[in-house]
């Protein structure tokens, strides 16, 4: 038989592979098509259950959450972001009658600031764009930095854009505030547009959704775009959701069906739960297939094992929660991730504070998660709406970051108001534990997993699990120290120039925090290669070049106050100029032996060139250019 093959494949046309089944039985035949069939289901099966990455978060929530370690930092100084709505974002006679529970809300401390100009877009359409619109553009922008992905490299991409909106209150403030309208007030305040925006500034052209499913719109958007890349729609996704209180007419309805805090505070499980407390905000994530992210070099955050989203159906009323489907999406979610109940080690709960939906909500937990470990471990379950309100459309988003920065900091704040459990809930013989103070989670011999819960108020449930990002190896985070570094920075206007480097000075001056993973704590090495590499570049530049994290912010905090130290450079690009490097030796003056040994080890691009013209060297003068810079003192033909 081997004489046969042999033969069939020389004789197979050039180019062709040879039909090796020809010479082989029947019986042999077939169980070679079962084979291929088995790898290519297996094959499938791998990519319908690989785990998604998160390679870059970004938000804006109320309390100084304006980014995601500050989020944290906010969450574990137990900051109640909940205040009495200000006369400035509307006055108090617009809520008509003595509606205690309308005068409170987690406000972000600025809605109204947007640079349009940065994204192209012009005074007058600004003017009628959606507030919720304009988070979207700034938060995004930051999550694909926050991932190292250069929006300019992005055009023409399939990414897909996924984000959560429930409230359309601009819409109000237009309709009252214009004398006629105009095309932009559709656009600007559509839920497609705000999507669909996002997609048209960075040119991005794979599926692009807005999603409503009112308070879990920001998960189920996540689910989507996990489906998406898993399916091969898309190559990369941005997920999210965003959520502003612009007018009160959306205030007067939650009061009219009773569920808000008439003191505004969220007391989630707690005896005392009296309602919600509405909250505004937005957090967007960008999503890779793990494999794609390992393969592009990507910093990882953590991964999404798995998640699920179903519907209550006909429950005891509309808005009512269904214990049964809660537990349903539960099972779903642990058998999309491949993960046992026992492997949860914390839950990010909805935990709405209502003395309705929460027990619901723990009967359903305890049914799926709460049977005590072997090991006698807990399932720790937090709040963030303690915190920061209901954030509706973005509450999914809070959960979300708040569980991924619990992984990193290897620690989960405490929930807030809490004394004690609802008497129509029980915690006996569970696995559960409520905290009232900052618990400590280190990372262990096996990967952490933790799951996040959102549920809508006509039904829509979701379900999301996430895992510790992958422990580097040793070897891959060994990266040799430079004796210097470039700090590139750019903006497209002198004064988003230094807004910036103050930003990277406050990064490069920060220290790692209790949790021992703080992005502070990055070293100048991976500042300078991200600011190098992984940014977009703009006209307005800066560069500083120092030995230290140390030096670089020293002479960043100089350029604040209006000072230009030694390495230093600031100026101009000409648009369409595009600017080259060259290493310049001249041959005359200063020279010794072993002058660019250094260079050749660290500068890939230096070496290439003269490992190149040693080539030639050797070909046309007989010696080698390598060799007379490795030669060691007093041998070398410098002399």
């Amino acid at each position: 038989m081997s004489d046969n093959v042999a033969g069939d494949r020389l004789a197979s046309p050039p180019g062709e592979e040879p039909d090796l089944t020809s010479s082989i039985s029947p019986s042999q035949r077939a169980l070679l098509m079962l084979r291929k069939a088995r790898a290519k289901l297996d094959a499938l099966e791998r990519a319908k259950t690989e785990p998604v990455a998160i390679i870059g978060m970004a938000c804006r929530f109320p309390g100084g959450g304006d980014h995601p370690d500050a989020f944290f930092r906010a969450l574990g100084d137990g900051v109640d972001a909940v205040r009495k709505i200000p006369p400035e974002r509307w006055p108090a006679e617009a809520i008509t009658g003595d509606k205690p529970a309308a005068r409170w809300a987690a406000l972000l401390d600025a809605a109204d600031g947007f640079d349009a100009a940065f994204f192209g877009i012009s005074p007058r359409e600004a003017t009628t764009l959606d507030p919720q619109q304009r988070l979207l553009l700034e938060v995004s922008w930051e999550a694909l930095e926050d991932a190292g992905a250069r929006p300019d490299r992005l055009m023409s991409s399939r990414t897909g854009v996924f984000m959560g909106m429930c409230n359309s209150d601009y819409r109000h403030i237009v309709r009252e505030g214009l004398d006629e309208f105009d095309a932009y007030c559709g656009t600007g305040n559509a839920f497609s547009t705000a999507a669909g925006r996002l997609s048209y500034v960075f040119g991005l052209q794979g599926p692009c959704v807005a999603i409503d499913t009112a308070c879990s719109s920001s998960l189920v958007a996540v689910h989507l775009g996990c489906q998406s890349l898993r399916n091969g729609e898309s190559d990369l996704a941005l997920a999210g959701g965003v959520n502003l209180l612009l007018a009160p007419e959306t205030m007067m309805l939650l009061t009219e069906m009773q569920a808000l805090s008439p003191d505004g505070r969220c007391r989630t499980f707690d005896a005392g739960a009296n309602g919600f407390v509405r909250g505004e905000g937005c957090g967007i994530v960008a999503l890779k297939r793990l494999s794609d992210a390992q393969r592009d070099g990507d910093r990882i955050v953590a991964l999404i094992r798995g998640s699920a989203v179903n519907q209550d159906g006909r429950s005891t009323g509309l808005t009512a929660p269904n214990v049964l489907s809660q537990q349903a999406m539960l099972r779903q979610a642990l058998e999309n991730a491949r993960v046992s109940a026992e492997d949860i080690g914390y839950i990010e709960t909805h935990g709405t504070g209502t003395s309705l939906g929460d027990p619901i909500e723990l009967e359903a937990l305890k049914a799926v998660l709460g049977a005590p470990r072997g090991d006698g471990s807990p399932c720790v379950l937090g709040a963030v709406k303690t915190n920061v309100g209901h954030l509706e459309s973005a509450a999914g988003m809070a959960g979300l970051l708040k569980a991924v920065l619990c992984l990193r900091h290897e620690a989960i704040p405490p929930n807030l108001h809490f004394k004690m459990l609802n008497p129509r809930s029980s915690l006996e013989g569970t696995c559960f534990v409520i905290p009232t103070e900052t618990r400590s989670w280190k990372a262990g011999a096996r990967p952490r997993l933790a799951g996040v819960s959102a549920f809508g108020i006509g039904g829509t449930n979701a379900h999301v699990i996430l895992e510790e990002a992958p422990r580097e190896e040793a070897a891959a985070q060994a990266v040799q120290e430079a004796s210097s570094y470039v700090l590139p920075l750019s903006a497209k206007s002198p004064e988003a120039l230094l807004a910036l480097a103050e930003s990277y000075r406050e990064l490069l001056t920060a220290r790692a925090g209790g949790g021992g993973r703080e992005e502070g704590a990055a070293r100048l090495h991976d500042v300078a290669y991200t600011a190098s590499a992984r940014r977009s570049h703009h006209d307005e530049r800066l560069a500083v070049v120092g030995r230290s994290r140390e030096e670089v912010a020293a002479a960043l905090a100089a350029c604040a106050r209006g000072e230009r130290p030694a390495g230093v450079t600031r100026g101009k690009a000409r648009p369409g100029e595009r600017t080259r490097v060259a290493f310049v030796f001249p041959g005359q003056g200063s020279q010794w032996a072993g002058m660019g040994r250094e260079l050749f080890v660290e500068e890939p691009a230096f070496r290439a060139s003269i490992e190149a013209c040693d080539a030639l060297v050797k070909r046309h003068a007989g010696f080698s250019l390598r060799e007379a810079l490795d030669a060691p003192e007093g041998t070398s033909r410098l002399h």
